[in-house]
């Protein structure tokens, strides 16, 4: 299965984003074949709809789950529309939450914050 995860460096020691349309990196990780990649994520100095923007590049990248701390409500309906499952990552590193995630510990997000209205 294919995941993503907001990352601050691009490393699996990095410590996972507090936000996932801000993040510097976005870490697409498959848990079969153990395969990462790193992507810079563009929207990050967007004014507004950064959210969005990356859940469109999560959903072109065929991804099955998002790791997040905290999601905005605009790029769970993206998400979602793209059938991408959205849990609730751990403080730590991205290697951690990867681990969790495959030994099944994280549990789905339920609770998801406005999006910037700026103009």
């Amino acid at each position: 299965m294919k995941i993503a995860i907001p990352a601050e460096e691009k490393s699996m020691g990095s410590n996972i984003n507090e936000s996932f349309g801000r993040a510097p990196y976005i870490l697409l990780y498959n848990t079969i074949t153990k395969e990462s990649e790193f992507l810079d994520n563009s929207a990050v100095v967007a004014q507004g709809g950064a959210g969005v923007r990356v859940a469109q590049v999560v959903a072109d990248n065929g991804i099955k789950a998002l790791i997040t701390l905290r999601c905005g409500e605009n790029a769970e309906k993206a998400l979602r529309s793209a059938e991408v499952l959205i849990y609730k990552g751990i403080n730590g590193t991205v290697k951690q939450n990867t681990e969790k995630f495959i030994a099944e510990e994280l549990h789905l997000l339920d609770e998801f914050h406005e999006g910037f209205h700026g103009q």
